[in-house]
């Protein structure tokens, strides 16, 4: 009898931001990684008295508990994510929702000019 090999679970993400985040300093930060969320990180984001007075604020908490590493930042923190460019907010909530609900970062397309559909990863390389 052959033991089958369990697939290994993949937990955490890396990708790279379109843009990226501009410190203080100017250094723009735009490789980071995410990792899958848990049960208490939606949880705990749902009990914050910001998200309940503003459902908004809701996909800025479960993002700020589940990326891990962000450039050279210390730590992802409210005011990390409340200053992201739009176009890296929808990216990050894109990727979040990917992982979480579907299990990967990859997405469908289509060549515009020979209407060829692959894959790619969205998460990108860092």
């Amino acid at each position: 009898m052959t033991a089958v090999a369990e697939p290994v679970l993949r937990t955490e993400y890396p990708f790279v931001l379109p843009r990226g985040y501009v410190d203080e300093q100017g250094t723009v930060h735009r490789n980071g990684l995410l990792r899958l969320a848990t049960a208490r990180d939606e949880l705990t984001a749902h009990n914050e008295p910001m998200v309940r007075q503003n459902a908004a604020y809701l996909s800025v908490f479960l993002i700020m508990r589940t990326v891990t590493r962000l450039g050279t930042l210390a730590e992802v923190d409210r005011f990390v994510v409340e200053h992201l460019f739009a176009s890296d907010l929808a990216f990050l909530q894109d990727l979040y929702r990917r992982v979480n609900q579907r299990g990967h970062t990859e997405a469908e397309v289509a060549c515009p000019q020979c209407r060829h559909e692959f894959l790619v990863d969205v998460a990108g390389t860092p």
